[in-house]
């Protein structure tokens, strides 16, 4: 069994040309991608690299031109696996296609797994047309996949979604719509956050009431994207980044066992754990009676959860009593200004000053903006740093009518900055929500609970639930709608954490190292050693017996074993910035 070296290709040259007009290089999240999937890789950043490398596979994120692109035909033809997302200009007509005109927006979809034919939401397709008699080509084979559509899930077809290319002893595969800068649209939005959103017509999402929020830059459409429960609540139903995670990685490593090469990862969550579920609560008007009856309704769920406190917070002796009971004491930004709050790093950092000296913590791990406040782009995670708060959860819906998905992921994700800070990666854990309050009479009630968990469940993600502790204390139909939310997950297999447990485990993971393949096929791994799960998928020929799905592949356990190797000897699974 040989372990596959993959190479992520981001050109330096290109970058900083992109960077000097003070334009995006989005494509740079790919890194981020593959490590949160657990999967080790090797970035470069010149074609020249491509051979020292030693690489089996290479995913050409973003090159530098003819040239670049001439050596990556060559790696293909030597038998190298290329994958590229909506580039490779330069090898079009020598892999026997034409150039489409490019699709603003609409829908993609695959013939199988994982998710057998969903629609998924996609901006900026650029699909090539694969013509076998053009006399240029120079290509042995070419089999597609999938269909991009325009504007709807119904609408015209404007060409295949992935079309992989034989090139001599290896392939080339291209697909029409570039995956990492999608993704980061739609977790992060289009633009940064200065202007109100769009409303929806039927009155269920009042985005334009004057107040700056996260939703503002929702890139879902109120008409095509929400569904209805039973009882008639409107909601977001597809977690879309998280579907085109789950393509990629398919893809990727379904090309690397079809050439007989091993690409193991860690997976999502410790051994033994499929899924995640958390419940946060919002300080807001800081009743102790409140606070009281949420302690006393959590400990009969057996669930703990992250309290966000506003200013002033409660009385002093409520903080060790929520902490003894297991629960994590999180600051709640409030920049609303009907209640006197100002967006600023000056006023976060005073306001996270206050939570210190009150709770008597040495800093908070995690944050929630108040109403969702949200401006810019990246200033919040800037501030969060600064302020050595790992964690953030203000990327949620702030209306009946956004709730389910409305940033397309239940995963949590380190967010990407602007190009003015050269789309660096923050060091903020973004853990979003789902929905709050459930019950309440002016937002969802219950039916939603089944629907968004099975899609987390899904995905594998992290089944985010906010619920005010004033709404716990003040209206029962909302305490049973807690109560039910957290016998519903618990049956359904989640495991409840708080959203410190998890930024904790996501760094855990990042920090681990895959050094190789050892005796028997073990896993040699270094980092701080955990119950980690690693899986591979499986050979052609292998049994299945005791496989388990992961991204859509039959995939075994592996034996894993820690050891300390050197920096240099180890492939980071995390990205370096």
């Amino acid at each position: 069994m040989k372990m596959a070296k993959i190479g992520i290709y981001l050109d330096s040259l290109a970058t900083a040309r992109i960077h000097q007009h003070h334009a995006n290089v989005f494509q740079l999240y790919i890194q981020e991608l593959m490590t949160f999937a657990g999967i080790p890789f090797r970035s470069f950043d010149s074609a020249d690299e491509m051979d020292a490398g030693d690489f089996d596979i290479v995913i050409a994120a973003l090159t530098g031109g003819m040239e670049s692109e001439s050596s990556l035909w060559d790696f293909a033809e030597r038998g190298g696996i290329v994958i590229s997302f909506a580039g490779l200009p330069y090898l079009a007509a020598r892999l026997g296609c034409r150039q489409l005109q490019e699709v603003p927006v609409g829908y993609a979809s695959l013939s199988g797994e994982p998710g057998g034919g969903r629609p998924m939401r996609y901006f900026r397709a650029r699909p090539w047309l694969h013509t076998s008699s053009d006399a240029g080509s120079l290509a042995l084979s070419c089999e597609e996949d999938g269909m991009v559509r325009v504007g709807a899930a119904d609408g015209a077809v404007a060409g295949p979604l992935l079309q992989t290319f034989r090139v001599g002893k290896g392939i080339i595969a291209r697909w029409a719509v570039d995956i990492p800068t999608l993704i980061v649209r739609l977790q992060q939005g289009e633009l940064p956050v200065y202007e109100d959103g769009i409303p929806a017509q039927d009155g269920s999402g009042a985005l334009n009431e004057g107040i700056l929020k996260a939703d503002d830059q929702c890139q879902l459409d109120w008409e095509a994207d929400r569904t209805h429960t039973a009882t008639g609540m409107p909601y977001y139903e597809h977690p879309y980044a998280d579907y085109w995670r789950e393509a990629f990685m398919h893809q990727l490593l379904s090309a690397a066992s079809a050439s007989d090469l091993i690409v193991p990862f860690v997976d999502y969550w410790p051994a033994g754990v499929e899924a995640v579920a958390m419940i946060s609560h919002d300080s807001d008007f800081n009743s102790d009676d409140a606070g009281r009856t949420t302690l006393e309704v959590l400990s009969e769920c057996g669930v703990r959860s992250t309290w966000c406190m506003i200013e002033p917070g409660y009385s002093p002796e409520l903080y060790p009593m929520i902490r003894e009971a297991g629960h994590e004491l999180a600051l709640h930004y409030n920049a609303l200004e009907i209640e006197q709050g100002i967006w600023s790093q000056e006023e976060f950092n005073r306001q996270a000053s206050w939570f210190k000296k009150a709770t008597g913590l040495p800093a908070a791990t995690s944050n929630k903006n108040h109403y969702t406040r949200f401006e810019g782009w990246g200033e919040l995670f800037r501030w969060c740093e600064e302020a050595g708060i790992q964690s953030d959860q203000t990327r949620g819906p702030s209306k009946k009518g956004n709730v389910g998905f409305p940033f397309c992921t239940s995963h949590p994700y380190f967010p990407i900055a602007w190009a003015d800070e050269y789309n660096r990666l923050y060091d903020v854990l973004e853990i979003g929500f789902l929905t709050q309050d459930l019950m309440h009479p002016a937002l969802s009630d219950t039916s939603v609970i089944a629907p968004f968990l099975e899609k987390v469940m899904e995905v594998r993600g992290v089944a985010h639930f906010l619920y005010h502790q004033k709404h716990i204390h003040e209206l029962p139909e909302v305490r049973k709608a807690l109560v039910t939310t957290a016998s519903e997950a618990k049956k359904l297999g989640f495991e409840f954490w708080t959203g410190a447990e998890i930024n904790d485990w996501v760094r855990v993971k990042r920090g681990l190292r895959i050094i190789g393949l050892g005796e028997g096929g073990r896993l040699r791994v270094e980092g701080e050693r955990t119950a980690i799960a690693a899986y591979r998928p499986l050979l052609a020929g292998e049994s299945s017996e005791g496989a388990v799905k992961r991204f859509g592949l039959p995939c075994v356990l592996l034996q894993v074993e820690f050891e300390g190797a050197s920096r240099q000897q180890s492939v980071a699974l995390s990205s370096l910035q």
